[in-house]
């Protein structure tokens, strides 16, 4: 099972990697922009699973959601500790 901080690993170091058949990586190379609509998207799709399809269905759309926060946090060049250090 995956932990928000080892998923973050995970990911740096797929861009550290700069592997161009990586998905995570093309994600970071589209730009902030296409990754905050990714967060809106996940974001919304959440709310609509939370609303409408039942705990596992929403559990499945906030794991996407939270994928595509640590995407838009690389595109930024933000660390974990950036963001903890605001919790």
């Amino acid at each position: 099972m995956k932990t928000f901080d080892g998923l973050f690993a995970e990911l740096s170091e797929k861009v550290t990697s700069d592997d161009p058949s990586s998905g995570t990586v093309r994600a970071v190379r589209d730009g902030v922009h296409a990754a905050g609509k990714k967060v809106v998207e996940e974001a919304s799709e959440a709310w609509m699973a939370a609303e409408h399809e039942g705990p596992e269905r929403t559990a499945e759309e906030i794991s996407q959601l939270l994928y595509r926060v640590q995407v838009l946090m690389l595109a930024l060049g933000l660390t974990l500790d950036d963001v903890y250090a605001h919790l």
